[in-house]
C-alpha cells in the first residue's frame, strides 16, 4: 500500500534525479521547495501529466523524503535510493508523509492559526480512538472527542496569577458546547480530508475508518511513545552530547536501549545532526559513542554519515559505519581503512581511554595496535598528526610498567611536542 500510495511521488522524484543535474535549479528561488514553472511544465510533458499533478506529486515526494530541498536546489533523498531494495525505506517515507498530514491540504482560511494548531495537537487522540474502534466511526463521535481534547489542551494552558485577585468583571455568556463543536466541525472535516489524502483513512458517508496502513502507522507511533517512556537512564530530554555522556558508563545493551529511547523522542534528521555535531567535539569518547548511536539509527543516517567521510576527525568512524551498513562483518570492517586511517583511529581511541579510562586499559590498548613493534607504532603515530598525540603518548608512558618502553614513548612525545 505504501508503494502504491507513493508511486506518483517516486516517479516525479526519479524524473528529477535524471533530468535535474547538479548545477541546474530544480526549485523556485524562494527557497520553499516549490517547482519553477518551466521545470513543472517540462516534467509534465515528459511524464504525460498536467503541471498541477506534477506539483502535487513533487510536494508529496518532499514530505515523504524522496526529495530533499536545500535552499534553491533539490537532491534525491536516501529513501529514493533505497526504494527498490528496502521496503523499510518505503514505509519510513510513508510515515514521514503521515506525520506531515497537516501540510497535505491547505488549512481553512477563515480560522485562527491557534485553533488550527489545537486541532492538529488533538488529532493523535482521535486517531488512537479510531484504531481502538477497529472499524468505521461516526463523525459526530469523533467531533465530540475532538471537542473534549481541545478543551483539555486549553485547560492545560490556563495560568493562575499570583497575588491578590481583582474583583471579577462582568463576563460574557460562556460559549455553549454546541457552539464550540460547530466551530470545530470544519476543522475536523479538513483534518479528516487531509489524512485521507495521504492514505491514512477513508472518509465519507458521515464516518471515518483507518486504512490498514493508517492503523499500522498509529501503532508505530504508540510503540515509539512506549520506547521513549522506557528510557533506562533518563536522558531522553537531554541534548545529544549530554545523552552520550550519560551512556558512557552503561553496558552496551543498556546504552543501545537509551539510544533507541532518545531517538524515538525526536525527528530522525535532527537526531542525526545532533549526533554528528557531538562527534565533532574534542571528546574522543563521545565521538565513538555518537557513531554507536548512529548504528541504531541505521539507513536514514547514511547520507549524512557519507557526507562527513571527508572530515579527517570523523573519516575512520564514518568508513567503518558505512562498511557495516553495506553488510561487511564488523570484525572485518577495519579492512576498509588505510594504515594511516587505522593509526589515527588508534590514537583517537587511546585519547578516549586516557580521558575516561584507567591506566591498565591504556596499556592493553597498546596491544591492539596494527604495528608489530612499539618503535614502528611510534613512527606512524607521529606521522598521522592527531591533535592529541602528545597527550596520548605522555599518558601511555606514565601508565606502562616497562621503564625502557616508557622512556621511548616519552622521548617520542617530546619529539612531537618540539616538532622533531
Amino acid at each position: 500500500m505504501a508503494r502504491s500510495g507513493l508511486a506518483g511521488a517516486a516517479r516525479v522524484a526519479r524524473w528529477a534525479d535524471a533530468a535535474l543535474r547538479p548545477g541546474r535549479d530544480g526549485a523556485s528561488p524562494d527557497g520553499k521547495g516549490t517547482l519553477a514553472d518551466e521545470t513543472a511544465e517540462q516534467a509534465a510533458a515528459d511524464l504525460g501529466l498536467t503541471p498541477a499533478q506534477v506539483r502535487a506529486d513533487w510536494d508529496t515526494a518532499r514530505l515523504a523524503g524522496l526529495i530533499e530541498v536545500h535552499g534553491d536546489s533539490a537532491r534525491p533523498g536516501w529513501r529514493l535510493r533505497a526504494w527498490n531494495r528496502d521496503d523499510s525505506a518505503v514505509l519510513r517515507g510513508w510515515v514521514a508523509l503521515f506525520d506531515a498530514w497537516s501540510l497535505a491540504r491547505p488549512e481553512p482560511a477563515d480560522h485562527e492559526p491557534a485553533a488550527v494548531a489545537e486541532v492538529v495537537s488533538a488529532m493523535p487522540q482521535v486517531l488512537s480512538f479510531l484504531q481502538l474502534s477497529a472499524g468505521p466511526v461516526p463523525v459526530e463521535q469523533l467531533l465530540d472527542l475532538l471537542g473534549q481534547r481541545v478543551t483539555e489542551l486549553r485547560t492545560e494552558r490556563c495560568e493562575i496569577p499570583f497575588g491578590p485577585r481583582p474583583e471579577p468583571a462582568e463576563l460574557p455568556e460562556p460559549q455553549t458546547a454546541d457552539a464550540s463543536l460547530a466551530s470545530l466541525t470544519p476543522l475536523l472535516d479538513w483534518a479528516l480530508r487531509a489524512l485521507a489524502s495521504v492514505g491514512a483513512l477513508t472518509y465519507g458517508d458521515g464516518q471515518a475508518t483507518l486504512t490498514p496502513l493508517g492503523n499500522w502507522a498509529v501503532w508505530v507511533k504508540l510503540e515509539q511513545i512506549c520506547v521513549a517512556a522506557q528510557s533506562p537512564a533518563g536522558n531522553i530530554e537531554q541534548p545529544a552530547e549530554d545523552m552520550l555522556r550519560g551512556c558512557a558508563q552503561l553496558r552496551p545493551n543498556a546504552a543501545r536501549a537509551e539510544y533507541r529511547a532518545w531517538l524515538a523522542a525526536r525527528p530522525v534528521g535532527n537526531a542525526v545532526t545532533e549526533l554528528l555535531d557531538a562527534a565533532r567535539g574534542e571528546d574522543a569518547l563521545l565521538r565513538g559513542l555518537a557513531f554507536e548511536a548512529l548504528r541504531v539509527v541505521g539507513a536514514p543516517a547514511e547520507p549524512d554519515v557519507r557526507s562527513v567521510a571527508d572530515e579527517p576527525a570523523l573519516r575512520p568512524y564514518a568508513l567503518l559505519w558505512l562498511a557495516e551498513h553495506d553488510g561487511i562483518d564488523p570484525e572485518d570492517a577495519h579492512e576498509v581503512l588505510t594504515r594511516e586511517e587505522a593509526t589515527w583511529l588508534w590514537v583517537d581511541t587511546a585519547a578516549a581511554v586516557a580521558d575516561h579510562g584507567e591506566a591498565p586499559m591504556l596499556v592493553r590498548h597498546l596491544e591492539s595496535a596494527l604495528q608489530p613493534t612499539v618503535p614502528a607504532l611510534l613512527d606512524e603515530v607521529r606521522a598521522v598528526g592527531h591533535p592529541r598525540t602528545v597527550q596520548v603518548l605522555v599518558a601511555l608512558a606514565a601508565a606502562h610498567p616497562d621503564p625502557a618502553l616508557a622512556k621511548a614513548v616519552r622521548r617520542a612525545a617530546f619529539q612531537v611536542h618540539t616538532g622533531g
